[in-house]
């Protein structure tokens, strides 16, 4: 059926940016990440391919992230399993002896079932001297409950300890207490009936929150409440005191407590663009920082990356692709390039 120029369907940036915020919503075109299932998948072939890549003359690393960054992360076990059943070998130790640097971590953090890579970037930031409550933030908040739990067993599973005791030993005060209850994971599911008046009741507690035995009102909403519901709360408030919630947070807290207060508070709001500024942080670093770099894209790629590309370009006047190629050297550049797709117009 032909359109005529004055009734012309909405281009796909169009569709994207109705979107925005909705990320785990599917569109007719399928989701809103940039690497779906390989529909002319032969595990086979794939097999042979990769083979070929690390046993010719000279690694052919262009081979490896040819077929590792169009197969979902389903596909990319399913190669594991008949690698080894082929070969009696590791697929991830046979490319880890083949490669180095970020590219070889960025093979690593694509083979790796997603709940073993999220289980030990915790475990890193939970145990590093100058921890980066960010990455436990990003992990515990932008995580399905499903994955969560996932990540969680794991968790337990490799370091033989839980992660809530690891949190409770490595953190303390208000942050300790908002990491505990977001790997509790206990947050209200929504059911699409607006309770205006526990939104009244949240927006009054939280003014009323202001000497220090009042913390835990702070952690109990952000943490429990949907995000549907939390959106309304923070509209409200500002509504009623003419201040955005994220000012009364810098003014309330200080240090790692304000960081990841202000952080949960744009993963609600938005996550896409939650996403977008931390990609943008880690590009505009002298040497960019490629661990970001790499858990956001190989997480996020299957999920809502169409959605994070959108709102970066949106705020930064540049696409996520341009900015990934100026900023980024080397064999992981290409990498990148694959799994964020392409250019934004």
């Amino acid at each position: 059926m032909s359109v005529n120029g004055s009734k012309m369907a909405p281009s796909v940036t169009q569709e994207i940016l109705s979107h925005l915020g909705l990320a785990s919503k599917t569109a007719a075109w399928g989701t809103l990440g940039t690497l779906r299932t390989f529909l002319s998948f032969s595990v086979d072939k794939d097999v042979q391919r990769l083979l070929r890549a690390i046993t010719g003359q000279g690694v052919d690393c262009c081979a490896i992230v040819e077929v590792l960054t169009n197969r979902s992360r389903e596909q990319r076990q399913l190669i594991s399993r008949a690698f080894q059943e082929r070969t009696q070998q590791d697929l991830l130790k046979s490319l880890q002896a083949a490669l180095s640097g970020n590219l070889e971590r960025i093979v690593v953090a694509l083979l790796q079932p997603a709940a073993q890579f999220d289980a030990q970037e915790l475990r890193t930031v939970l145990k590093a001297s100058n921890s980066a409550v960010d990455v436990a933030m990003e992990i515990l908040a932008t995580r399905t409950p499903a994955q969560l739990q996932e990540c969680l067993a794991v968790y337990r599973h490799d370091f033989q300890v839980e992660a809530v005791d690891d949190i409770t030993s490595e953190s303390s005060g208000i942050l300790r207490d908002l990491l505990l209850a977001l790997a509790k994971g206990g947050r209200d599911s929504y059911s699409g009936i607006i309770d205006y008046n526990l939104a009244e009741q949240d927006v009054q507690a939280l003014q009323q929150a202001e000497g220090p035995s009042t913390e835990k009102t702070w952690v109990l909403l952000f943490t429990q409440r949907n995000p549907e519901h939390l959106i309304r709360v923070f509209d409200q408030y500002q509504r009623s005191t003419g201040q955005e919630l994220e000012e009364a947070v810098q003014n309330r807290f200080h240090g790692d407590a304000q960081a990841a207060l202000l952080g949960l508070a744009s993963v609600i709001k938005n996550t896409p663009l939650y996403f977008a500024d931390k990609l943008h942080q880690a590009l505009q670093e002298t040497e960019p920082n490629d661990q970001v770099l790499i858990r956001i894209l190989t997480s996020r790629c299957e999920t809502d990356l169409l959605s994070i590309r959108a709102e970066f370009k949106k705020k930064f006047g540049k696409s996520l692709y341009s900015s990934l190629q100026d900023a980024v050297k080397g064999d992981c550049r290409s990498a990148f390039l694959a799994l964020c797709r392409a250019e934004d117009m």
